[in-house]
């Protein structure tokens, strides 16, 4: 049985929920991370497209964007979004190709800015995956990426559980998902409560890159492969590879990824 969650698939479902705030906040991560208000004149790689909705993001930036994502359910939502928004559009190319094809992405050049937001890490070989786009950064360029945080004995239940998931049959699958809605949710759900505030952390979820609670909530159950990694290793082998840290914003030793925007050092400027 093939245990690989169907990451497009969900992603088709949240196509409805695209809209001209999500899409703003969107666009509004993407600028508070890199730190820009324009992306105007830069190339952008988004490494596992997903939804499409940051690639969107980016090409409303101003951006010149190459997409590509392994499940072609992910390439036919980030088309959909081409075709609503862009269509015909000489400035956003979209492929179906895996992170794991170094003879891929060879030929794809190097960019401004490549991005992979909670991709790597379904790879079933996230450290190959990073490897394989750490070159594809320019000389002074940016790379935004996130992974899963290691939390020891923690990751690997999960990893069990999400294992377990995907060997499911599908009208079996709420009996591990609404347990689980229950761990994830269920504090902050009551805080909320006792605040007199019932649900307010998620409806306000979507303020955070644009993207569904829901959603989110189904991938973070069912993403499998899975895998995980301290940020001083990611770190570390960003920083052997030619790359500094410019930001990290971690999630506190929970669950959830770390985010981290590296710089690639230009030789030009070195001492």
């Amino acid at each position: 049985m093939d245990e690989r969650f169907e990451f497009g698939r969900n992603w088709r479902r949240f196509l409805h929920a695209v809209n001209d705030e999500r899409i703003e906040r969107a666009k509004r991560s993407l600028q508070t991370a890199l730190g820009v208000e324009s992306l105007e004149g830069k190339t952008f790689l988004d490494a596992g497209s997903g939804s499409g909705l940051l690639s969107l993001a980016a090409r409303k930036l101003g951006a010149t964007v190459r997409s590509f994502d392994f499940d072609p359910e992910s390439v036919a939502c980030t088309n959909r979004l081409k075709e609503l928004y862009f269509p015909n559009d000489q400035r956003w190319t979209i492929e179906e190709a895996s992170v794991l094809d170094a003879d891929y992405l060879r030929r794809l050049g190097r960019f401004d800015v490549v991005y992979s937001w909670g991709v790597l890490h379904h790879t079933g070989d996230m450290w190959a995956a990073l490897g394989n786009v750490l070159p594809l950064v320019l000389d002074g360029g940016l790379l935004f990426v996130s992974i899963y945080n290691d939390q020891g004995r923690a990751s690997l239940a999960w990893r069990w559980i999400k294992k377990l998931y995907n060997r499911t049959p599908s009208p079996l699958r709420p009996l591990i998902l609404l347990p689980c809605a229950v761990r994830l949710w269920g504090p902050t759900m009551a805080r909320d409560l006792l605040r007199l505030k019932p649900f307010r952390t998620w409806r306000s979820y979507r303020q955070e890159r644009g993207m569904s609670p829901w959603r989110d909530l189904l991938d973070w159950v069912g993403g499998y492969p899975f895998q995980v990694a301290r940020p001083e290793e990611v770190v570390d082998f960003c920083r052997a590879a030619g790359l500094e840290l410019l930001k990290l914003k971690t999630c506190g030793g929970g669950h959830g990824c770390n985010q981290f925007v590296f710089q690639r050092r230009n030789p030009r400027h070195d001492t």
